[in-house]
């Protein structure tokens, strides 16, 4: 069977929720944290991150947004076709949430990648929160506009990567709160049935 590897705490619970919403035939393979580092699993990810999705004849997909494009594909309706509105917006949604947003929590979970001294580090990080507080007041906007319950409108992938960011905010000195639409966002996403099953496969629990 198909297998996504997944580690507590990490984006590939976006993916992870995304086969629970399908009801996809996809085996999850959820690793203790560091095990991403092990010689077995850099065989199958020589990247040494997560998400990874191998398939039966041991192809490897990786990188969250490829693997949702994927899922949708193969095993949703017509209302992830990529040539919909919406499928191209969720394309749209997923790349800037991966690529940009994603891509800013460098400075805070690496910062030693960016500079070497305390000091320095210190300024990386600062930088850091200022650059993921524009993103998180685009995210609130755009989730507003488009209803408030869903990121675009209606249900789609960009709404399990969103809970992933809505999630990170905590590590950080930025609050929820000053993102009302995000917050409620969040809340909803802990009542889906499918939300929290991929939590508990992934030995994780709801914010609250």
């Amino acid at each position: 069977m198909t297998t996504l590897y997944t580690m507590p705490g990490t984006c590939s619970l976006s993916p992870n929720i995304a086969v629970a919403w399908l009801d996809a035939p996809v085996e999850i393979h959820n690793m203790a944290y560091g095990d991403h580092k092990n010689d077995d699993y850099l065989a199958i990810n020589p990247k040494g991150k997560v998400p990874a999705l191998r398939f039966d004849d041991g192809d490897v997909l990786t990188e969250a947004a490829a693997i949702l494009a994927w899922l949708g594909a193969t095993h949703g309706s017509e209302g992830y076709a990529r040539d919909t509105v919406l499928g191209r917006k969720e394309a749209e949604a997923l790349s800037y949430m991966t690529s940009e947003v994603h891509a800013a929590y460098g400075g805070h979970f690496g910062p030693g990648n960016f500079a070497d001294t305390e000091d320095a580090q210190a300024e990386v990080k600062a930088k850091t929160y200022q650059t993921l507080a524009g993103h998180y007041d685009r995210l609130n906007k755009v989730l507003t506009e488009n209803g408030g319950e869903w990121y675009l409108g209606q249900r789609s992938f960009a709404d399990t990567f969103l809970y992933v960011l809505s999630r990170w905010i905590e590590q950080t000195p930025l609050s929820i709160s000053d993102y009302p639409g995000l917050q409620q966002h969040r809340r909803r996403m802990e009542e889906n049935d499918g939300v929290r099953q991929a939590l508990k496969r992934q030995d994780m629990d709801p914010i609250g």
